[in-house]
This record gives C-alpha cells, sequence and structure tokens, in this order.
C-alpha cells in the first residue's frame, strides 16, 4: 500500500530561525507524536496568557508601559504559536471532493 508523503509544519524553527518541517506519509512517528504534543502545550499556553491578559488589561487603566509591553510581548507570542499551529493542521487537511 502506498502512502502519499507531504511536509508537515513543525511548532519549531530550525537552523537559523526558519521553519522547520517533517516529511511523512501522516502515520505517527516520535517526531510527529513530540510535534503533537509541543502544540498542545502551546495552545494551553496561550489560553493562559489571555486569561492572565484579559483581566489585566480590561480592569487595570493605569498599567504602566512595562506592564503593557510585557502583556504586548505574551499576546504575540502566543498568538504566532497558535497561528503557526492552524496553518500546519490545516495543511493537512485533504481537499474536498468535487
Amino acid at each position: 500500500m502506498s502512502h502519499t508523503s507531504h511536509a508537515r509544519l513543525l511548532p519549531w524553527s530550525g537552523p537559523e530561525g526558519k521553519r522547520a518541517y517533517l516529511v511523512t506519509d501522516g502515520t505517527a512517528s516520535p517526531l510527529s507524536v513530540l510535534a503533537d504534543r509541543i502544540e498542545e502545550q502551546q495552545i494551553e499556553s496561550a489560553a493562559v496568557v489571555v486569561g492572565l491578559a484579559r483581566p489585566m488589561v480590561e480592569a487595570t487603566p493605569d498599567l504602566t508601559v512595562d506592564e503593557l509591553r510585557w502583556i504586548t510581548r505574551r499576546l504575540v507570542e502566543s498568538l504566532t504559536d497558535v497561528l503557526n499551529i492552524a496553518e500546519s493542521r490545516a495543511q493537512r487537511i485533504p481537499p474536498y471532493d468535487d
């Protein structure tokens, strides 16, 4: 039985900060399972960041510039991770049949 191979976008950067890919036939491998676990952790971390940031920006009008920068950095990092996960998973969804 022949499997089609495809490149899976991984949730970490490769050398020089470039995107890293795993060429796979879609079967579970140690590297793909590790990538799945890291994606789960990144999604959980993003949920925690949003949960902590929301009350800070909604209820505290007197945040310092440094506090706002810290919140912004965490939110941008989390959003970047989640967008990367969404892109990776979208690339693995087969197209609809006509």
